[in-house]
């Protein structure tokens, strides 16, 4: 009877339709047959379930040799992701290098690319710029780092930052607008921490926007995504649902120290972390396992800095968990992540960012 079902699964794998990114003789044709792929939203993509996030690229995530960075990007494409995201911001353009070289010689078919404009630097006095002359500079270079004719879909990032959402709608936005007229981005999305506030950006330019990434909304501990899900789906979005490990407090390897989450959230993830490690578990493989189950996003977005982490991350999608994993995962669900206080950081990194430039405005206006 079990070989029966199994054989059943196998030629039900084997008549599956091949996505329009496959491309034979490049990718593992066993992993593409199995990936689910998803509508995304109203654009007519099908974008792999688990897709790759690059801002592990960069030094931001500690140091990260190229040559891991190529390989683990190569890797997942041939193993049927075909959907990366990256940023100016991570690694102030390193990133988008480093997707460049791993992208040289893999057919343009076998994937789709997103970048985004608006967060660049991280001296806070640049880190920000939404005007349009910026945004159409950040494409064009954009581009060129990676070495493609066409991007995918450009998000505006971080929107929360801006002074005022009107530069968004009537800055940013008709630049991305203009630059897609021009053919060289296809869609245009935007991203945020606080949902309320990419809510608030759909509902002031209906119709124009084609994608929402949303971060760490989506977690072991913070699942207010979906309280934002029939919003998004109503004006049929698609949803980039990122950062199931909370930007690493969600590993066993625990987050960097600029992470902005309370110490008191901190204390208990890293409590989390080394119960993992005491009965041989990855806190990381758990959290991909939770992040996947939801329905509604077009994708799961994670940072997968290393072949390793590209095949722990697959494994919890095509194999999920043993009954070591379940079992943990049920503990920590039931005794250890009840314990955090406060769910997010919202806030926190938009106060900080205004009271340090106001600070610096005021210094340098006491200077002249």
């Amino acid at each position: 009877m079990l070989q029966s079902v199994s054989g059943e699964i196998s030629l039900l794998v084997e008549m599956k339709q091949l996505p329009a990114t496959f491309v034979e003789g490049f990718h593992d044709e066993d992993c593409v047959r199995r990936m689910q792929y998803t509508q995304f939203g109203r654009t007519g993509l099908k974008v792999s379930k688990v897709s790759l996030g690059t801002g592990t690229l960069s030094k931001l995530y500690g140091d990260l040799g190229e040559t891991d960075g190529t390989k683990a990007v190569r890797l997942a494409l041939k193993r049927g992701i075909n959907y990366i995201d990256t940023a100016p911001f991570y690694g102030q353009g390193r990133s988008e290098e480093i997707l460049g070289q791993a992208l040289r010689n893999v057919p343009r078919q076998a994937y789709y690319i997103a970048t985004k404009v608006g967060r660049y630097e991280k001296e806070y006095d640049t880190m920000f710029d939404f005007s349009a002359e910026k945004t159409r500079e950040s494409v064009e270079r954009s581009l060129r780092i990676i070495g493609v004719d066409y991007i995918d879909v450009v998000q505006i990032h971080d929107v929360e930052f801006a002074a005022d959402l009107n530069i968004i709608w009537n800055e940013t936005l008709p630049a991305l607008e203009e630059l897609r007229r021009e053919g060289k981005l296809k869609y245009i999305g935007v991203s945020a921490y606080p949902l309320n506030v990419l809510k608030t950006v759909i509902s002031g330019a209906p119709g124009r926007f084609d994608t929402i990434l949303s971060y760490c909304r989506n977690t072991l501990f913070d699942e207010t995504l979906v309280q934002y899900l029939p919003f998004f789906e109503a004006n049929n979005l698609a949803v980039i649902c990122a950062s199931g490990h909370g930007m690493g407090l969600l590993t066993n390897a625990g987050p960097q120290v600029w992470h902005p989450a309370n110490d008191q959230t901190k204390r208990v993830c890293r409590e989390a972390s080394e119960f993992c490690e005491k009965h041989n578990v990855e806190l990381g493989k758990l959290a991909m396992y939770h992040f996947i189950q939801l329905s509604g996003p077009a994708t799961f977005l994670s940072g997968m800095q290393s072949e390793a982490l590209v095949q722990m991350n697959l494994d919890a999608f095509y194999n999920g968990l043993n009954e070591n994993e379940h079992s943990v995962l049920s503990y920590l669900n039931e005794s250890i992540f009840p314990k955090i206080k406060n769910q997010h950081w919202e806030d926190i990194e938009v106060q900080k960012y205004w009271s340090v430039l106001n600070s610096l405005q005021s210094a340098a206006s006491a200077t002249t």
